[in-house]
C-alpha cells in the first residue's frame, strides 16, 4: 500500500440532490485570490527567486537552462517586439512547433503584452498530407505572426497556409519600452490568454478561449487541493505537448505558478522516443511525474530493467500523476511494486479529471486512491452536475476554470452549455462508493460512445475497450469497440509494437485464447476480432497526436471493415 506525508486538502464534498434526479457536487472550499494574468507568476519569481532555473532544453552541449531572471527579460523584449508588429487581441500568435525553450518565451512574450497564442499540434503541419486542418485554423485565428523552430523542416506547410516564420532570436533584438509596460497593465483576466484546438467528431478544429482567468483560477484550484505544490519548488520533466491543455496548462502553469523549474523532454510515448525519456530521468530527478497511461506502458519496463534509471527516478519523486485515459490495473500494480521496492512505498499516485474546456483542472484527488479509475473530487470553486442520461450520470461543469466559448463560433458556444450555464462536457461519471460520495467519482465513459445492442442492452464501450486490452496484454495497443445494433460485442484492433516479431497465426490464436477467456454478458465480452493493417489516420481524425483514439471517426472511416467483422471473412477472430 503506498502512503504519503504531503499536504492535501480533505476528503469532503457538498452534495445536492435535486428533485429532477440530478445531483451537484460542490467543494466545501470557497476559492482564494488568484492572480490577474498568467505572467504575473513569472514577474514575482523573477522578483524573488531570479537565479532558480526556471526552463531548461537539452541541447547538443548538453542542457540549456534559463532563469526567472533572464527569463523575464526575454519576454518582456519579446512582448515590446509582437507590440511593433501590430499584434493585438485580434491578431494571434501561432506556433507550429514542439515544445521548446523559444517557445515558452514567445508564448509567455505574447500573452504578457494581452496577445493570445494559439499553438497548433505539429502533426498538423508534420504529418498531414492535405493540411486540411492547418488551412482550417488559419482561417479561423488570422495570426499575425507565425512561429516554427525549423522553418526548413516546416517549408510545406508554412508555403499551404501562406506564411513565413519569425525566429525569437529577432524578437529578443527589441528593447522594452513604456508601450511593453503599459499594454502588461491592462491585460484583464477576461483577456484571451490561448487558443487551444481539439476536434469534434468530424475532424473540424475548434479554437477553445482560454482566458488569463480560466488559467489562474484554475491553478488556484490546484493549490487548495494540493497545498504540498507551495511546500517545495516543483521539478517536472514533461514531454506532454503545449498545444493540449495537460501539457500546457496543468503541468506548464503549474511549476510557473510555484516557481518551479520545467526540464522539457524531447521524448514522446513511442516507440524509440521512450528512450530519450529515459535518458533525461537518468539526469534529471523529478519532484513529481507527469504521463498518460500509454506514456507509462512504455517507461514502466525501462524502469524495471535499468536500476540507475530507477535509483534517479524515485530518488526526488513524490508524486506519480496520470491522466486523460484510464489507467490499466496491471499498470498500477507495476508502479506500486517499484514505489515500495525503491522508497518503500512513500509515493502519492495522483490522478484528476476536466478538458480543454475547464483549464483542465474539474476534479482531483486529493486522497489515497486504492485502484486506478478514481478521477477525485470537484475543486474549489468548480461546479459538477450529474444528469441521469440513459442508465448513466452525464457529468456537467461550471466555474471560474469553464471557457466562455469557441473562438469566433457562436454556434458552438450556444451549444456546449445547458440553461444554468453548465458545460456539456460530454463525459459519464459514476460514485466510487454509492454511500459516501466523499469517495470520489469514477470516469464511466463518454455519453457519445455508448451504444445499445440489438437487445435494447447499453454498453459501456471504454469499460469493455480496457477489459480488452488489460487481457491481451502486452498486444493490443488499442481498440474500438463495435456492436451499435447488433447481436454481440466486437472490436477493431490495433497491435502494438509488442506483436511486431510474432507470426500472424500466433497473434491469432492468442487473441482466440483471450475472446474465450472472457466470462459475463453479450454487452461486457467482445466475441469477434479483426486486426487492422492500416494504423489510425491524424488526416482523418481517428487519433490525436497524443495517442487518443477518436472511437466514432474509427467506426465511420472504416464502416466497410465492421461489416467484414460481423461476417465469415478469414480476418475475423472469433474464440
Amino acid at each position: 500500500m503506498l502512503r504519503s506525508s504531503l499536504r492535501f486538502a480533505p476528503a469532503k464534498v457538498d452534495v445536492e440532490k435535486r428533485p429532477d434526479g440530478s445531483i451537484v457536487l460542490r467543494s466545501p472550499q470557497k476559492l482564494g485570490a488568484y492572480a490577474r494574468c498568467v505572467t504575473e507568476w513569472l514577474v514575482h519569481w523573477s522578483d524573488h527567486q531570479a537565479e532558480r532555473i526556471f526552463l531548461a532544453e537539452r541541447s547538443a552541449q548538453g542542457w540549456r537552462r534559463m532563469s526567472y531572471r533572464e527569463s523575464y527579460g526575454a519576454v518582456r523584449r519579446i512582448g515590446q517586439a509582437l507590440l511593433n508588429l501590430g499584434l493585438n487581441q485580434e491578431r494571434p500568435v501561432a506556433i507550429l512547433s514542439d515544445n521548446s525553450v523559444d517557445h515558452a518565451l514567445l508564448a509567455l512574450g505574447a500573452m504578457h503584452v494581452g496577445v493570445p497564442v494559439a499553438p497548433i499540434s505539429p502533426a498538423y503541419s508534420l504529418m498531414s498530407k492535405d493540411f486540411a486542418k492547418l488551412k482550417s485554423i488559419f482561417e479561423l485565428v488570422q495570426p499575425g505572426l507565425v512561429y516554427a523552430s525549423d522553418p526548413q523542416k516546416f517549408a510545406p506547410a508554412l508555403a499551404a497556409v501562406g506564411a513565413k516564420s519569425i525566429s525569437v532570436a529577432e524578437l529578443l533584438e527589441t528593447s522594452p519600452g513604456s508601450t511593453m509596460e503599459r499594454e502588461f497593465s491592462k491585460v484583464k483576466p477576461e483577456s484571451v490568454a490561448k487558443i487551444l484546438f481539439t476536434s469534434g467528431s468530424t475532424g473540424t478544429p475548434k479554437g477553445v478561449i482560454n482566458t488569463h482567468r480560466m488559467l489562474c483560477a484554475n491553478q488556484q484550484m490546484l493549490a487548495q487541493a494540493w497545498p504540498f505544490v507551495e511546500d517545495r519548488p516543483p521539478v517536472i520533466v514533461d514531454w506532454l505537448p503545449w498545444n493540449h491543455t495537460f501539457g500546457g496548462n496543468h503541468n506548464f502553469n503549474l511549476l510557473l505558478r510555484n516557481g518551479g523549474t520545467l526540464y522539457i523532454d524531447g521524448g514522446k510515448p513511442a516507440p524509440g522516443l521512450a528512450e530519450l525519456t529515459a535518458r533525461n530521468l537518468r539526469e534529471i530527478a523529478p519532484t513529481m511525474y507527469f504521463n498518460v497511461p500509454r506514456g507509462y506502458d512504455l517507461l514502466l519496463p525501462l524502469l524495471e530493467n535499468d536500476a540507475q534509471l530507477r535509483r534517479n527516478f524515485f530518488s526526488e519523486l513524490d508524486v506519480l500523476f496520470y491522466a486523460a485515459a484510464a489507467l490499466p490495473q496491471n499498470l498500477w500494480e507495476r508502479i506500486e511494486r517499484l514505489a515500495q521496492n525503491e522508497k518503500g512505498g512513500r509515493l502519492a499516485v495522483l490522478s484528476a479529471w476536466g478538458s480543454t474546456e475547464t483549464s483542465p483542472l474539474a476534479s482531483s484527488v486529493h486522497f489515497p486512491m486504492e485502484r486506478a479509475g478514481v478521477i477525485g473530487l470537484p475543486v474549489a470553486g468548480c461546479e459538477l452536475k450529474l444528469v441521469p442520461s440513459a442508465g448513466k450520470l452525464e457529468v456537467r461543469v461550471r466555474g471560474a476554470n469553464v471557457t466562455p466559448g469557441y473562438w469566433k463560433r457562436p454556434d458552438l458556444t450556444r451549444a456546449a452549455f445547458d440553461d444554468e450555464g453548465f458545460y456539456r462536457i460530454g463525459d459519464a461519471v459514476k460514485f466510487a462508493d454509492p454511500a459516501d460520495a466523499a469517495k470520489g467519482i469514477v470516469f464511466d465513459g463518454r455519453v457519445a460512445e455508448d451504444f445499445k445492442l440489438s437487445t435494447g442492452t447499453w454498453v459501456n464501450a471504454g469499460a469493455v475497450r480496457i477489459r480488452l486490452i488489460a487481457a491481451a496484454d502486452p498486444l493490443i495497443q488499442d481498440a474500438v469497440i463495435t456492436g451499435h445494433d447488433r447481436d454481440e460485442l466486437g472490436a477493431l484492433v490495433f497491435l502494438s509494437a509488442a506483436a511486431k516479431d510474432l507470426k500472424p497465426e500466433d497473434i491469432r490464436s492468442r487473441l482466440r485464447s483471450v475472446l474465450r477467456g472472457f466470462s459475463g454478458g453479450s454487452s461486457t465480452c467482445p466475441a469477434r476480432l479483426m486486426v487492422m493493417t492500416e494504423p489510425p489516420s491524424i488526416d482523418a481524425n481517428e487519433i490525436t497526436d497524443k495517442g487518443y483514439m477518436n472511437q466514432r471517426a474509427v467506426l465511420e472511416r472504416r464502416a466497410a471493415l465492421v461489416d467484414r467483422l460481423y461476417s465469415s471473412d478469414e480476418g475475423v477472430i472469433s474464440p
